[in-house]
């Protein structure tokens, strides 16, 4: 299973892009994607009904903001969308596809923007560790994908020592990460298959990211215990022609019958 996270800024620019076309040369099984700005029905047809997908939206409240979609090559047993708290589900935070054994969510994190200050989005993290310790309750693996709004570890970003103080590298949002792939046991499915430095999903000048690796890595794929096994490669794609934010591939060595 070929799973793709990215975040673009806005989907049917992306789509009009190119971003369908280059999903299907990818080979991508599931897709997870953020940040759609728009409303389902405010799509046109060719993004609502992809040719090769099937694809599933949840729309924020507010317009031009937010919105999470995942897509799938087959027609998984159940969407389910929100968390059951209202910050992630009226801001249309997040998408999940049930399939027999697993279940790959699109999640996007609040910024520290005009919508939620550094509280709201710590409170944020909060809900989602305590939704993700209830899964480990289940009789089923996660794969849980998309943009984490902030960066684990000193290898996760070119200038850590001047970002210290900085909303997505604060050390409250780091031990939140600690907790994730600590005490709740979740995996980093990335690190599992590539150790390489300046290994970076976004760029505070977009600009200018093929000229130097000024880059964070907000961009996640994180798995359950049972999974950690089966990730055999990951990559990232930083043409960044669909948006700020590079897409974060990764193989999983098993089939979901």
């Amino acid at each position: 299973m070929r799973v793709i996270t990215l975040q673009v800024d806005g989907l049917q620019q992306a789509v009009d892009n190119g971003l369908y076309t280059w999903l299907t040369m990818a080979d991508a099984d599931v897709v997870a994607i953020q940040n759609l700005r728009a409303k389902e029905y405010q799509l046109s047809d060719d993004v609502v009904y992809p040719r090769d997908f099937n694809a599933y939206f949840f729309d924020a409240e507010a317009d031009d903001y937010s919105g999470v979609a995942i897509l799938t090559r087959e027609v998984p047993k159940a969407i389910m969308t929100g968390l059951a708290f209202s910050q992630c589900d009226m801001q249309g935070r997040y998408i999940q596809a049930d399939f027999p054994h697993v279940s790959v969510g699109s999640i996007l994190f609040p910024a520290v923007d005009a919508f939620n200050n550094l509280d709201d989005k710590l409170a944020f993290q909060k809900s989602f560790l305590e939704h993700l310790q209830k899964n480990r309750r289940k009789r089923r693996e996660f794969i849980i994908c998309g943009n984490f709004e902030a960066a684990h570890k000193t290898v996760d970003l070119a200038d850590w020592q001047a970002n210290q103080n900085s909303p997505g590298f604060l050390p409250e949002e780091r031990a939140w990460f600690d907790q994730i792939f600590g005490p709740a046991g979740y995996v980093d499915a990335f690190r599992e298959a590539n150790f390489g430095e300046n290994q970076f999903t976004w760029w505070p000048d977009a600009e200018s990211a093929r000229r130097n690796q000024n880059g964070w890595r907000k961009d996640y794929q994180i798995c359950s215990p049972g999974i950690r096994q089966y990730v055999v490669d990951a990559k990232i794609e930083n043409s960044l022609q669909f948006g700020d934010h590079a897409a974060v591939m990764i193989e999983y060595e098993f089939d979901d019958e």
